[in-house]
C-alpha cells in the first residue's frame, strides 16, 4: 500500500523520485465515496508518468468546496482508501482549496486533472507552468460524481 505522508515527507519523496529521473504526476481531489470515475482518473493520471502522488482535500477543504454534510468519509479513511489503490505511490492531505501551494513546492512534471476541466480551465494552470510542468486532462468522461451517488442512495433508501 502507498503511504499517506506529511508535506515534508511528500517533498522528500518528490526529491528522491526526481533524483532517480522519475516523471512525477500530481493528481488531486476530494475522493469522497470512491467510485469508478475516481479509479479511472487515477489510472489515467498514473499512465502520464512514473510515479503518482495524490493530493487529497482535507475535511475542512471539502466542506468549503462541497458544502454542509460533506465529506461523508473523513480524510483519514479517504487517504487510506486512495493510498491502497494500485496506481497511487503516495497520498498527502492538504487544507487549501487548490493545490497551487503544493505545485509550487513539489514541482510535478505533470498536474493531472479530471475531464470536467480543460487544460485552460485548470485552477492551478499558472502554478504548474511556472514550476516547469505541464497540465494534462485524465480519465473518462465525467459521467460519475459523488453528488449523484449520494442522490441515488437517498432516492433508493429514503423512507
Amino acid at each position: 500500500m502507498a503511504p499517506r505522508c506529511s508535506l515534508e515527507e511528500a517533498l522528500s519523496l518528490a526529491a528522491t523520485w526526481r533524483a532517480e529521473g522519475k516523471r512525477i504526476v500530481l493528481a488531486n481531489g476530494c475522493f469522497d465515496l470512491l467510485h469508478v470515475g475516481h479509479v479511472r482518473y487515477l489510472q489515467a493520471a498514473r499512465a502520464l508518468g512514473d510515479v503518482l502522488l495524490v493530493a487529497l482535500n482535507s475535511d475542512a477543504s471539502v466542506r468549503r468546496l462541497k458544502g454542509a454534510g460533506r465529506p461523508v468519509v473523513g480524510e483519514g479513511e479517504r487517504a487510506e482508501i486512495v493510498a491502497a489503490l494500485r496506481p497511487v505511490d503516495a497520498v498527502v492531505v492538504f487544507d487549501e482549496d487548490t493545490v497551487d501551494s503544493l505545485v509550487s513546492r513539489l514541482r510535478p512534471d505533470v498536474q493531472a486533472k479530471g475531464t470536467d476541466y480543460t487544460e485552460e480551465s485548470v485552477p492551478e494552470r499558472e502554478s504548474v507552468l511556472g514550476a516547469g510542468g505541464r497540465v494534462a486532462i485524465a480519465g473518462d468522461p465525467k459521467d460519475h460524481s459523488t453528488r449523484d451517488l449520494i442522490a441515488a442512495i437517498l432516492q433508493r433508501f429514503a423512507r
